[in-house]
Order: structure tokens, then sequence, then C-alpha cells
């Protein structure tokens, strides 16, 4: 095995501290990790900066490595390629967390990568909580404040989310947060890694349990919470509180809170992304004679102009009285379809002079014969 610089390979001096170790660790294994790197070598340079980074950073191998050099560890199970003692870090879909939670258990936490205290992290956060949330079109539109009301786990005030008082290292995982455990098969000896029950996978135990949250560091309360729902948002919208969620356990992490955006139809608009449509009724005069008339808009009243000889169906559109785009500029457009409204009931007066104006247009003012009429005819 070729003497290998460590130092030379993380980019850094023989004084660098372990944070700087670590942060030079962070760059390269990003910079070359397969995921992310698909050109050649990209691997092994990859595998290369991990080998430094577990001989560098812990302190009894580091020290062997500026004594005696890379040779030192060829015959003492350190090292070997992308190995690291059980740890893969070349496997497809590697999360870097990982990675340096792995780096962080394999010595101890001692690297400063986070290892028990991320993995703990992780494992006591809060629960994501979801809510859902009816809003009107004119509200969905123009965005608005609005509050909710929740029951979840809040932070106990009573000991500040520790738990209790005089924390002192599990017995059982040694503070690791994990134990192993060792079960004898027909095919030889396993041994799985399991969270330790005894600390619930945070290292520690309490002497003084809280009373009021048994342990916990949380407790149920009912919150009041304000959401600003921004303008333009759709039906179906997720909105994502951070934080909002259930308090972690022992002052965890906590959870997330998404409400879901229930849009209300409404009585007289139809929404078609960031267009609304309304079908408008009108008269025979109007549409025959042409007018101006009035109508309703998200904003309140507009006027609109109605051409002579309006057939019923015609479209008209107003530009920018539709719905603004969400994240973005511009607002849509609001769509009007005339309905002309035929009478349904006439007097003889009425029935008369639409008879004249029929002659005048030189259109046929006669009534249609019926399907019964015209077997009646053929039978005659």
């Amino acid at each position: 095995m070729a003497e290998k610089d460590y130092y030379d390979v993380l980019g850094v001096d023989k004084s660098a501290s372990k944070d700087q170790i670590k942060k030079a660790y962070k760059k390269l294994a990003k910079k070359y990790h397969p995921d992310l790197n698909k050109e050649k070598g990209a691997e092994a340079k990859f595998k290369e900066v991990s080998e430094a980074a577990a001989i560098l950073g812990d302190e009894n191998k580091r020290q062997q490595y500026d004594q005696y050099g890379s040779e030192s560890f060829k015959q003492g199970g350190g090292p070997q390629g992308g190995g690291f003692g059980g740890f893969d870090f070349s496997g497809a879909g590697t999360d870097f967390d990982d990675i340096f939670d792995n780096l962080g258990d394999m010595f101890g936490g001692g690297f400063g990568f986070g290892g028990r205290e991320s993995r703990s992290s992780r494992r006591n956060r809060g629960n994501d909580l979801r809510a859902d949330m009816k809003i009107t079109l004119e509200e969905a539109a123009f965005g608005i404040k609005k509050s909710i009301k929740i029951r979840k786990q809040e932070s106990c005030e009573k000991c500040d989310g520790a738990g209790g008082s005089d924390q002192v290292t599990c017995t059982e995982c040694r503070g690791a947060g994990r134990v192993t455990l060792a079960r004898r098969t027909p095919f030889g000896v396993f041994q799985t890694t399991t969270t330790c029950r005894a600390c619930s996978g945070t290292g520690e135990t309490i002497k003084n349990v809280c009373s009021k949250c048994d342990g916990t560091g949380t407790v149920k309360k009912e919150k009041q919470i304000e959401i600003d729902i921004p303008e333009g948002v759709e039906d179906g919208s997720r909105l994502r509180l951070s934080g909002q969620g259930e308090a972690g356990f022992r002052n965890g992490t906590s959870g997330d809170l998404y409400v879901i955006i229930h849009v209300e139809e409404h009585e007289l608009f139809q929404r078609h992304e960031n267009d609304i449509y309304l079908e408008m009724p009108i008269s025979f005069v109007q549409a025959a004679l042409g007018t101006e008339i009035k109508v309703p808009t998200l904003k309140g009243k507009a006027t609109i102009k109605i051409p002579a000889g309006t057939q019923t169906g015609t479209i008209f559109k107003m530009k920018n009285k539709g719905i603004p785009y969400l994240h973005s500029y511009g607002t849509g457009d609001q769509l009007i379809k005339v309905i002309v409204h035929t009478p349904e009931t006439l007097t003889k007066k009425q029935k008369d002079l639409i008879k004249q104006l029929g002659i005048e247009l030189g259109v046929d003012v006669e009534p249609q014969k019926t399907l019964f009429d015209k077997i009646k005819d053929s039978l005659s």
C-alpha cells in the first residue's frame, strides 16, 4: 500500500482542527459523491477523502498516522478503501447526514459530526400534524390571515422540556443511545443495533422525573396558530408551517404543521386556474339593440359594453379581473358568457309586436309543426 498524505487529500494543514477537517470532508464528500458526480474516478476520490477523514477525525488514529504514516494501518484493521468498519459510503442513495453520523458512531462522536446527538435529534423529533381549513374564493384570490386551534404536544413549562432534572449517562447503552443485540441462528450469530429502550435513544436517563410530563418533556395543550394564506392559493394547496407541529421528546426538534386549503364553491363564479368564469343573463332587447351592463367581479361591480346583435354564448373578457398568480407576477382574467334570456310568457299584444318584428325582418313567424301535427297531416 503506497504511502498516502491524508492532509493533502483533504486539503488541510497538519495543524488543522477537527472542525476544519469536518468542513473539508463535507465539502469534498458532496463534490465527489457517486450520486452527484458521475465523472470517471469520482467514486474512488470519494472513498479516498472518506478514508482520510476517518483517520484524521480520530485522535488516536491521527496520532498513529502522524508518527508512522498510512502504512501503519495496513495490518491494523484500519480503513481500507470504502469499507470503514462496516460503513459503506459509496452506495447509491446515501444521505450525507447518515455519512456524518456513521463517522461519529465509529469514532465515539469525537469527530464532531454530530454522531449520536444528530441521530437522537431526529429520533426525538416531534410528529408532523395536519389541519384542514376552508376559505372563500375571495380569500383565496387576495390572501388572508386566519387562525386555527389545534391540540398538540407542547414543551412542558415545568421542566422546560427536559423531562426532569439530574440527567445521567444511561447505564444500558453507556450513552450511545443504541444497543447491540446478538441472536444465534442456524446460520451463525447475527448482531443488530437498535434504539436503547432505557433512555429512548437519548443516551441519558433522568433521576428526578418531571411529575407534570412524566419525563417526556411534553404536555398536551390547545394552541391557536395564525396562518398567513398567500394570494392565489388553489384548492388542495398545502401550506407548511415549520416547527408548528408537536414538540419533540425531551427538547427534541418540533415537527411541522401542514395546512390543507379547501376553497369553497362560489355562488356566481367558477375558477379555471387563474381565470374567473361568469354566466350573465341579458334580455333579447339588450342583445338586439346593444347596451352597457353592470357585472359582479371579485372586487365589486364593473361595467361592460354589449354590442348590438350579440348572440347568446358570446364571451367577453375583462383583463386582470381574475386571480393573482401564486408567488408570481400578473393576474388572470374574468370571462363573461352572456346568455340571452327568452321570455317564457307573453301577452297577446307582445306576441303581435314580435310577429310584426319578425315580418319586418323577413323571418318565419309561423309556429313550427310538431311531430304529432306532421303525423296527423300524413293521415288526412
